[in-house]
């Protein structure tokens, strides 16, 4: 995605360069442009998926606004930072794009309706908007450089799936005001300038989305936990599904825990439903493997099944969320959603020896 983007920069600062026909290449100012933009594109990227909850949504969403931006340097005039700029330009991408949707909102199955208490039928859900995951890998070297000091939210809580899932639940002008002031740390002055608002719009708004956001348990805040404690819980969690034991996994689950598996609509509540859905499914394989990988600063795996002519094939990607009393939600990808999120995250469809 960068070399393209690269390749789309470069095409657009020649036609500027016939267009302004300076001699001697591109005019002041522009040839630190691409340095100075660079150095904020991990950031940007993370906003747009916050904004957008899709990882290649972000991308195209961050491409624009590069392009944007470079085609309308010569208006900056330094009226306000390189960072504000950018931001205020890809958050009206962002908007531009949910509201280009067919479909506007991207959901969790638990959004949709209520939980089931029998195995799915039918076909995955392939017309619904999916919130999918996050690769870790972008997000090193964050902390986010782009938080102010009035941020509310700390990296590890503004990524989590349950928080990107929540906030897509909110009007995206709200959702635009809650990422600007609550997570990056924004004044209202600043957030009016971003969305062409007043200070008291911006203000009502903001109160609006905490307010909203407060009523849906998936944002609660982070419960930190010993490091010791949640390493012994997921290895006894990669054991119970390696071995399929369903009765040390069950009891590896918080007691209002949720399973959902996104593109399927059905959703579990519960150890017992859960345990009934998994007791039904599980003898139907040969056997699993699970290899870690990072989504969203939570633990995420890798999921294969050993098929019948002895491969392990990719199956889906499981993100979890713990804490002290075991795993409280265990979201997994499936396919045709997981194959994609693989090749995101780096992993092969099927497992060497």
């Amino acid at each position: 995605m960068e070399e393209l983007w690269s390749w789309k920069f470069e095409r657009v600062a020649m036609k500027d360069r016939t267009l302004v026909g300076s001699v001697g290449g591109v005019p002041p100012g522009r040839a630190d442009f691409a340095k100075a933009a660079e150095a904020h594109r991990r950031a940007l990227k993370l906003h747009c998926y916050r904004m957008l909850g899709s990882l290649h949504e972000a991308e195209d969403a961050v491409q624009e606004t590069m392009l944007r931006a470079w085609r309308g340097f010569d208006d900056f005039e330094a009226r306000a930072s390189i960072k504000n700029w950018l931001y205020r330009i890809a958050t009206n991408v962002a908007l531009n794009m949910v509201a280009s949707r067919s479909r506007r909102g991207r959901l969790m199955p638990d959004q949709l309706g209520g939980p089931s208490s029998e195995r799915p039928r039918g076909r995955p859900d392939a017309e619904s908007l999916w919130v999918e995951p996050y690769p870790d890998a972008e997000l090193e070297n964050l902390p986010d450089p782009a938080a102010g000091p009035d941020a509310r939210y700390e990296l590890r809580e503004s990524v989590r799936l349950a928080f990107i899932a929540a906030i897509q639940q909110l009007p995206p002008r709200q959702r635009a005001v809650l990422l600007l002031a609550d997570v990056l740390g924004w004044s209202a002055i600043e957030v009016a300038a971003v969305l062409d608002a007043s200070v008291a719009s911006v203000n009502s708004a903001l109160q609006r989305a905490r307010a909203r956001l407060a009523t849906l348990g998936r944002a609660a805040p982070l419960v930190p936990m010993a490091d010791e404690h949640q390493r012994s819980l997921l290895e006894r969690y990669v054991q119970a599904w390696e071995s399929a034991d369903l009765e040390r996994f069950v009891a590896l689950l918080k007691e209002d825990a949720v399973c959902s598996m996104p593109p399927w609509r059905e959703w579990y509540h519960g150890r017992r439903s859960i345990r009934g859905f998994f007791g039904a499914v599980w003898p139907a394989y040969r056997g699993f493997r699970l290899v870690p990988v990072g989504a969203n600063l939570q633990p995420a795996f890798a999921l294969y099944s050993l098929g019948a002519e002895g491969r392990w094939n990719a199956h889906s990607i499981q993100l979890l969320a713990l804490n002290e009393d075991g795993i409280g939600t265990m979201t997994m990808f499936m396919q045709p959603l997981a194959q994609k999120l693989f090749t995101v995250l780096q992993r092969p469809m099927v497992l060497g020896a």
